[in-house]
């Protein structure tokens, strides 16, 4: 893998992700948010936010191996979700779970989280894009 995830000592340990990702490979993926479509464009969870995670993750999962690469190759993560609260982590925390389950991966680059007035459809809660370093 191009990318080795680190917590450096005198930064915080987060479980759902690493502080800092060091990438030494040669070809940079760019990722696009991805929302919870499905394949046909269909809104995946509408009104579930838990759900619309996984959909986003697995969407990600996707396109990175479209690319030829996986969740081992992602350097960071942006997750933005729409009227961000704090109460809301744990429906966070579960969709990426169940994601990672399906995939069979520890997606836990660093990540960004913003809170957002909307997204480009109204049923969508989440989007995550990722950025991704393959040799």
């Amino acid at each position: 893998m191009a990318v080795t995830l680190i917590n450096p000592t005198g930064l915080p340990e987060i479980d759902a992700y690493r502080q800092v990702s060091v990438a030494t490979g040669s070809k940079l993926v760019f990722i696009a948010g991805q929302v919870s479509w499905d394949a046909e464009g269909v809104t995946v969870g509408e009104g579930d936010l838990a759900a619309q995670v996984e959909q986003c993750y697995l969407n990600v999962g996707l396109a990175l191996a479209g690319a030829g690469g996986s969740f081992g190759d992602v350097a960071k993560l942006t997750v933005h979700v729409v009227d961000w609260t704090p109460d809301k982590m744990p429906l966070l925390l579960e969709g990426i779970g169940r994601a990672a389950a399906r995939l069979g991966v520890t997606p836990v680059p660093p990540a960004t989280l913003l809170g957002v007035a909307a997204l480009d459809v109204p049923e969508h809660l989440v989007e995550v894009e990722a950025t991704a370093v393959i040799d």
